[in-house]
């Protein structure tokens, strides 16, 4: 039975060979996995890209002096018969589990000049410098090896449905200018042109809105984005990789309704049966009430808790620790209902407090609902019965609920986290499940305290909500804009907005940040000229690839389903980037380096 992946090295795949290749002689190459020695008796674990074939010897066969030398991960070409397992032996966890090779041959292609920094065949973890440092045999462990696997067949797909949707895959430059859209770029210095520079593309923004004013109607590609910033558990220092794509004549819904479908039906397909998908449409939540009731513009819609504001209500009780703090230090006042929560042990609120002072916070009062009308709790003393009907009512409480309360300046977003750890200390996130939603109406600007001024909050090339005209009378502070993220379980996947196309409200809306026209001009100056010559409404969103898989592959750590990332010093520790040059190299690039230079 002839294999579509055979070479001259092999006439099957590991994993491939099944019962009905049984009484086949067969040629296998790969790597030795593991080797077992069951006296005389000497089993060899066969692994390539595919997975695992075993293969058997016993001592009296002509290649058994050669197997019992093979060291772990010595490249070899076995030959032999497939043969059946005995009922007793076969293994239901590997694909070729119910057949073993009976050995005829051995040769040896390449072996392994000692031990292993990364051992391949243990589940014992590696420091990471380790790990990456030798990348590619921590990429031969099964584990990560699939999560690269995953990616590869995930952007596949995706590939395939945008394409199927109408999208044209259109690629965009990697050298590109010096543009302000909020992090650090990577500069690249020009030889031919003494003293300028390229630069490393944020993000293909500008690009993928100058193909709708080229009359390219529905455009995507995984594109690479390079960014200067500091790693994060979710985001990779240097690049990554996302889904971009944008639309003509598009409204707000219509990029939900391209790209929803294209998510739920990839989490569909590689999430595995174990996990529930969220039905699309996705739920919409407001940027104002996702702080409000999640304490986070990324809700995670698997923790059922939601926050409520009760600050009016304490201005004006008798508990005066409370009051006085909005008084006197314009504190607010946020408070979470805990379902069932008065039936734990007095232990667990006095760990919650002093959860609470050890992450900086004033601590955690609460108040218990012991039955319709009756409550109990270190605060639920210093209100009246009115004020605790009213607590009750805003927050939904039945008897054995508990709600906590958080009074500070900053518990707009303190409350937060204690919804996630009051979430996760009482187990109450929902387990194997895939909880997507839409945030929209973010707002338009934002005032930053150490400048002193109005910056924008999001994309500076979003549309504002109602035009020219909220922001010629509306304070800018209260003007929303056509921003939309996607949030799954947290993690934002996602930014996207429908596009500021009109060069005045572009002008005007870089005003109010605190931007001259000419500056507009002078770094935005091919967006704005195409917008002058007549430019059709758009609008997109760029899911990110990477953590698209991260979810997928059930791993917190983002590094763990790229194939060669950085560290968490933005360092390539296996080729060793970023590294020194020559001073030949600075002279052609009309550089001059104060640093010294490392002896040769």
């Amino acid at each position: 039975m002839t294999s579509r992946n055979g070479t001259a090295f092999r006439t099957h795949t590991c994993d491939e060979l099944r019962p009905d290749h049984v009484g086949e002689v067969v040629k296998l190459s790969g790597f030795v996995h593991r080797i077992r020695d069951h006296g005389g008796l000497l089993f060899i674990d066969l692994r390539d890209h595919y997975g695992v074939t075993q293969c058997v010897l016993q001592q009296t066969d002509p290649a058994f002096q050669i197997a019992e030398r093979l060291k772990d991960e010595t490249v070899v070409t076995i030959t032999g018969k497939v043969v059946s397992r005995s009922d007793e032996t076969i293994n239901d966890r590997m694909g070729s589990g119910m057949i073993e090779v009976r050995v005829d041959g051995i040769e040896i292609l390449s072996e392994p000049d000692g031990l292993l920094p990364v051992q391949i065949n243990v589940e014992n973890e590696f420091p990471e410098e380790t790990r990456l440092t030798y990348r590619y045999l921590d990429l031969r462990r099964p584990a990560i090896h699939d999560n690269i696997v995953l990616r590869s067949n995930v952007i596949s797909f995706i590939r395939k449905r945008m394409i199927d949707s109408g999208f044209l895959e259109i690629q965009t430059p990697i050298l590109t200018s010096s543009s302000p859209e909020g992090a650090r770029d990577y500069l690249v210095p020009s030889r031919v042109h003494p003293g300028k520079f390229y630069a490393l593309p944020q993000a293909p923004q500008q690009f993928k809105q100058l193909l709708m004013v080229a009359g390219f109607d529905k455009y995507f590609q995984i594109a690479p984005c390079f960014r200067d910033e500091d790693a994060r558990a979710d985001r990779s220092p240097g690049e990554f990789y996302q889904l971009d794509f944008e639309m003509s004549f598009a409204s707000q819904e219509d990029v939900f309704a391209a790209i929803e479908p294209v998510l739920y039906d990839v989490f569909k397909e590689f999430a595995g049966n174990e996990y529930a998908i969220t039905n699309h449409p996705f739920p919409r939540i407001t940027f104002d009430d996702s702080m409000l009731h999640y304490g986070t513009d990324k809700p995670d819609l698997r923790n059922p808790l939601i926050i409520e504001d009760v600050t009016n209500l304490f201005e004006r009780s008798g508990f005066s620790a409370f009051s006085r703090a909005i008084s006197e230090d314009g504190a607010i006042v946020r408070s979470i209902n805990v379902p069932n929560c008065s039936r734990e042990p007095r232990s667990f609120f006095d760990r919650s407090n002093d959860w609470a002072k050890e992450v900086g916070l004033p601590g955690m009062g609460y108040i218990s609902m012991v039955s319709d009308g009756e409550f109990k709790g270190p605060i639920a003393k210093f209100l009246t019965p009115q004020e605790l009907s009213e607590i009750a009512n805003i927050n939904k409480m039945t008897p054995g609920d508990s709600v906590f309360f958080i009074c500070s300046r900053e518990a707009a977003k303190t409350a937060g986290l204690i919804r996630t750890y009051l979430g996760t200390a009482l187990d109450l996130i929902e387990k194997n499940v895939f909880r997507f939603c839409w945030v929209v109406d973010f707002p338009m600007y934002e005032y930053d305290p150490d400048l002193k001024q109005i910056i924008f909050s999001h994309n500076p090339f979003s549309m504002p909500q109602g035009g020219i005209s909220a922001l010629e009378n509306q304070d800018p502070l209260s003007i929303k804009a056509f921003q939309y993220d996607i949030v799954c379980n947290g993690i934002e996947l996602s930014s996207g907005a429908i596009r500021n196309h009109i060069p005045e409200i572009m002008y005007k809306a870089f005003e109010i940040a605190g931007y001259e026209r000419s500056y507009v001009d002078d770094k935005f100056r091919a967006m704005v000229k195409a917008f002058k010559c007549g430019t059709p409404p758009h609008g997109g969103c760029a899911p990110g690839i990477d953590r698209i898989v991260m979810l997928l592959a059930g791993t917190s750590n983002i590094r763990e389903v790229i194939a060669f990332p950085f560290n968490q010093n933005a360092q390539d520790l296996m080729m060793g980037a970023p590294s020194e040059v020559s001073p030949a190299q600075l002279k052609d690039l009309h550089i001059t380096s104060k640093l010294p230079q490392r002896k040769s």
